[in-house]
Order: structure tokens, then C-alpha cells, then sequence
């Protein structure tokens, strides 16, 4: 099994190259910088350069490629730029006989438009995926527990004893370790009986600000209280990181939050069905704080 693996040098991704590996495939990283081979390579993958707004270069990457890890950057400086990269990589796959692509969705997809530009393209994407022909699973996963590694958080846990996240306290989040959403999109592309296929995935806990910060305190050893960041906070935070335009398309979403009624869902209480056809050993937000707790105390 030979596959590529779009956006491996991020956390969404990356972990999918060891596990992949371990089942025994050729893993195969597209990147848009060379600054990421010695990574990549490290990690056992064979990089090459393939930036998804060349539909040529995606023709040429999928060559010889049996299935591919898919996903579309997320901070965009135009969100809908997502939609011909995903044309592009999935027109190469069609022309070069791939057999199935795996596309992990950055986040639940709604289920018509929302004037969000970040989730309304996905829909036109999906629309494109599932119509094109090819086997496909599309793993949607909630708020990943990465996040709070950013800028925008972890300096608040280390400075202040504070867990800073945009979403209002009363919002419950399944929230979902990154190497778990791998390892779903890995166990996908192996499990044949799955080929037109969609999983809205999560963890096993739907937790509000204040579970959250509890069990985050319980794993980091010290307690941490849950700090509602005001979205503009957020967006001033995030934009040396993703520029202005993609901090402020990331940060519309969550300013919609701040007057809302009802709340996203972002919890799948079904996730025992999902696992009888994925096997995921899931993290709790308790153990992945202990795993990672050098990290927020450097």
C-alpha cells in the first residue's frame, strides 16, 4: 500500500505517517516547503514537493499512488481557494487510478451553508468528493486537543494558571487527540468494506469550559481554571502565525458563538458505533494533558 499524505508536517496529520507505517505502507508527503524534508524524513516518510494549487504537480504526485491521507490547509488567506486545491487533488487521483482518498475535514461539517466561509467550502468540496467516482471516506473530527497548544493558550496555562479557548464556558466539546484522528483516517483507508463513507467523530467526553480545565488539572498536575478568550484576543494572537486575513476568517466563527442560543454540536454520543468499524484506542483530555505536560510547563 503506497500513500500520500497532504498536510503531514502539521499536527492534524503527521501522526498518520508512523501509523501507516506500522500496518506496513509506503508513505508518500506532499509539502510546499522543502524546510519540512528532514521531518518528514524522520518521521519515514518520502517527501516531495506538491503544492495543491498546481494541478499539474498533483497529477505528477499521484502517479503509482494507491490511496491518499487528503486535507485542505485551514487558515487560507481565502478560504474558497480550498475548493480547487481539492479539485486538483482529486482529479489527479481520478486520472491516475487511485483507490480511495481519505479526507480528514478539519471540523465538523454543517449541514447546508452558514455564511462561514472556512465550513461553507467544505460543502462544495464534499459535494465534489462524493460525485467524483472514487472511493472515499470522510472523517470529520471535532475541536482537536492541539489547539490549546497554540499561541493563544498554552502561555495562559504557563503565566496565569488559565486554559484560554474562544468558546463560550457553558459549550460542551468532545474534544480529540490528533494521533486518534489518524489512526481513524489510516484504519479507513485499509477497511475495504468502506467506500462511500462519513464519520463525524469525537472524544469520549463532552466537556464545558470548566469540566475541561478540571481534567486538564487532573493530567497537568496543578490547577488550571477555564478563561473564555474574547475572540478579538483570539484573532490578534493567531495572526502572526496565519496572517490577518486567515486569523480573522478562523475568528468570525468563534465571535458567532459569543450570541448564540444553541450551540454547535461538537459531540458524537454514537462513537461506539463509529469504533465497531474504525478500532481506535481513544485518548482522554486527562491522559493527553499528562503526555504532554513539558510542553505547557516550557
Amino acid at each position: 500500500m503506497k500513500i500520500l499524505v497532504f498536510g503531514a508536517r502539521g499536527s492534524q496529520q503527521f501522526n498518520v505517517i508512523e501509523i501507516a507505517k506500522k500496518k506496513g505502507a509506503e508513505v508518500v508527503a506532499a509539502t510546499s516547503s522543502e524546510k519540512s524534508f528532514d521531518k518528514l524524513k524522520n518521521a519515514g516518510a518520502e517527501p516531495v514537493i506538491g503544492n495543491m494549487s498546481d494541478a499539474a504537480k498533483m497529477n505528477e504526485i499521484t502517479k503509482g499512488i494507491d490511496a491518499i491521507a487528503f486535507m485542505i490547509p485551514v487558515s487560507l488567506p481565502n478560504p474558497f481557494d480550498g475548493l480547487d486545491y481539492s479539485k486538483n487533488v482529486i482529479d489527479a487521483a481520478k486520472a491516475n487510478g487511485v483507490k480511495k482518498i481519505v479526507w480528514n475535514t478539519s471540523g465538523w461539517v454543517p449541514e447546508q451553508k452558514i455564511g462561514v466561509p472556512t465550513d461553507d467550502v467544505k460543502l462544495d468540496i464534499k459535494d465534489y468528493l462524493v460525485n467524483s467516482g472514487l472511493e472515499y471516506v470522510i472523517i470529520e473530527p471535532t475541536i482537536y486537543m492541539e489547539n490549546m497548544m497554540g499561541g493563544f493558550c498554552a502561555p495562559f496555562i504557563k503565566s496565569e494558571k488559565k486554559l484560554a479557548y474562544p468558546t463560550p464556558e457553558a459549550m460542551p466539546i468532545g474534544w480529540i487527540a490528533s494521533k486518534d484522528v489518524s489512526a481513524f483516517v489510516v484504519e479507513a483507508i485499509y477497511n475495504a468494506d468502506l467506500k462511500a463513507d462519513n464519520f463525524q467523530i469525537s472524544g469520549l467526553e463532552n466537556l464545558k469550559g470548566n469540566d475541561l480545565a478540571d481534567r486538564f488539572s487532573k493530567g497537568f498536575g496543578d490547577h488550571i481554571v477555564y478563561y473564555a478568550q474574547p475572540p478579538k484576543e483570539f484573532k490578534d494572537i493567531l495572526a502572526p502565525y496565519v496572517g490577518e486575513a486567515g486569523a480573522s476568517a478562523v475568528a468570525s466563527y468563534y465571535e458567532s458563538l459569543k450570541t448564540a442560543t444553541v450551540y454547535p454540536p461538537k459531540f458524537n454520543p454514537e462513537m461506539n458505533k463509529v469504533l465497531e468499524k474504525l478500532p481506535v484506542k481513544m485518548t482522554s483530555l486527562e491522559e493527553w494533558a499528562k503526555d504532554n505536560k513539558a510542553y505547557f510547563s516550557n
